[in-house]
């Protein structure tokens, strides 16, 4: 019976080097790797999500309820964006899209993004667009969700890879310490890692993907797929140990 990735993901699971592309484009990391162990991956991602988004998602979208009782291994692909700066607090930030009239909202969000490298640069990257210790929160809010309703299965966490934008002013100072502590909470709760720096920082970093900086050309979706690959490969095999821990109530 064909496995099946169930991923709660940001831009970098739909984004290729010219742009976001459907989520069944088989050049996709998740779709490589859902081919590499043969079965199907189902996605729930949006533009610039967090692990607070992703918490949404498992909690308000019906339609991830009809996929949890299918799948296999839950990929938690979320954690990247949370890093990057945020000079805007997230609510204003997200919240330009409901200013009208139509020009107002133009106007804003085009001198938001004309500000945002130079504010990332003298703020030295913080605030983050999400704080790590909410990041933490919501990625064991999830954990402890899903064991509840599937105790035995298996989990990833990703860690926060790398980026090379002008957008974002090429500050990234906060991302080690998320790296530090999203770690230790997986550890702590038996969830798998996938260290995306390792996979696909050299990419990035070289210049080898998305005019942008951020997201992946199609060569590092494949170093991607590979790195999950042989992350989720052992949690699908049967003779693996998938015994779950008892886990406490998830922080505040």
């Amino acid at each position: 019976m064909a496995k099946t990735l169930l991923l709660f993901g940001d831009s970098l699971c739909f984004f290729g080097p010219d742009g976001p592309v459907p989520s069944d484009d088989p050049r996709l990391w998740q779709n490589l790797t859902a081919a590499a162990v043969g079965g199907r991956a189902e996605l729930f991602a949006g533009f610039g999500w967090t692990a607070r988004d992703a918490y949404w998602s498992l909690t308000g979208d019906p339609r991830v309820w009809s996929q949890l009782p299918e799948a296999d291994v839950v990929v938690l692909a979320v954690g990247g964006m949370d890093t990057l700066p945020s000079p805007l607090p997230t609510y204003l930030r997200v919240g330009i899209r409901y200013l009208r009239p139509d020009g107002l909202r133009r106007t804003v969000r085009q001198a938001y993004q004309i500000a945002q490298p130079h504010l990332s640069r003298l703020t030295r990257g913080w605030p983050t667009a999400l704080p790590v210790t909410q990041t933490v929160r919501y990625l064991d809010d999830t954990v402890v969700a899903l064991r509840t309703l599937r105790p035995r299965l298996p989990v990833v966490v990703t860690l926060p890879g790398v980026h090379r934008a002008p957008s974002y002013g090429y500050v990234h100072r906060l991302r080690e310490r998320a790296v530090t502590m999203i770690d230790e909470w997986a550890q702590s709760r038996g969830v798998a890692v996938m260290d995306v720096a390792s996979a696909v920082g050299a990419h990035v970093l070289d210049g080898h993907g998305n005019v942008d900086g951020l997201h992946w050309g199609w060569e590092g979706h494949e170093l991607a797929a590979k790195a999950l690959a042989e992350v989720v490969g052992p949690l699908l095999d049967p003779r693996t140990d998938r015994a779950a821990q008892v886990l406490p109530g998830p922080g505040n």
